[in-house]
């Protein structure tokens, strides 16, 4: 499954993409660290959205009455998987027959990234590592991976003790030749009924249409 990705995303651009998808960024931990990473593995720091605590969703505006920004979502750094019942990292999370909803302990977000890797089998046999695999988003400089973040001041031992997950599907065509599995990809369309918990998540959840992805193999 899915443990790596990148997030070469500088700030301006992610505020940009959400002003165009109608929805308002606030920062109530302070403007995050968004130097370039090339690699983002489980149990690192990154950056997630989601839906502003005690600030009025899209849901909850009259037509007459909506703002040019119809959500107001928050940007906050936490931390890729929480430990499992057995203690192995929950980075990836089945998402079928689940629809996530937004509390003060769990909840939806979106994971900024413009990449994420997959690793095949080596094709050359005297290669000892796996081939490793780019994936992105086709004419995006930056795409959404849909998440589940989670409070456990028990369990999680840093970043307020929340922690965040990527959601999996089956796998669209682009991607079946390298995986059994997805992480789900969120179009822009949908950031916001996805992030106020309004739309159920089957609704919102499936696999990636032919031609949604670029690949390359980078390693």
């Amino acid at each position: 499954m899915c443990n790596e990705v990148s997030r070469r995303v500088d700030l301006d651009l992610l505020r940009i993409a959400y002003e165009q998808a109608a929805i308002g960024l606030v920062f109530p931990e302070g403007l995050p660290n968004m130097a370039s990473l090339e690699s983002v593995r489980i149990t690192d720091p990154t950056v997630i959205v989601r839906a502003a605590a005690g600030v009025p969703s899209e849901a909850e505006f009259g037509a007459q009455s909506a703002p040019s920004t119809l959500l107001t979502a928050e940007l906050v750094t936490r931390r890729w998987s929480w430990p499992g019942p057995s203690g192995k990292p929950v980075y990836n999370y089945r998402s079928e027959g689940r629809d996530f909803r937004n509390s003060a302990k769990q909840g939806r977000c979106l994971i900024p990234v413009d990449g994420f890797y997959e690793f095949t089998p080596p094709a050359d046999p005297a290669k000892k590592r796996k081939d490793k695999w780019r994936f992105g988003w086709a004419g995006e400089d930056v795409f959404m991976i849909a998440g589940l973040w989670k409070r456990d001041e028990a369990a999680i031992p840093d970043t307020r003790h929340e922690a965040f997950t990527l959601l999996t599907c089956a796998p669209g065509p682009d991607i079946a030749p390298y995986h059994s599995r997805q992480v789900v990809l969120m179009p822009r369309a949908n950031w916001a009924a996805w992030l106020d918990g309004s739309v159920p998540a089957r609704d919102l959840i499936g696999p990636a249409p032919a031609g949604t992805l670029t690949v390359e193999q980078v390693g």
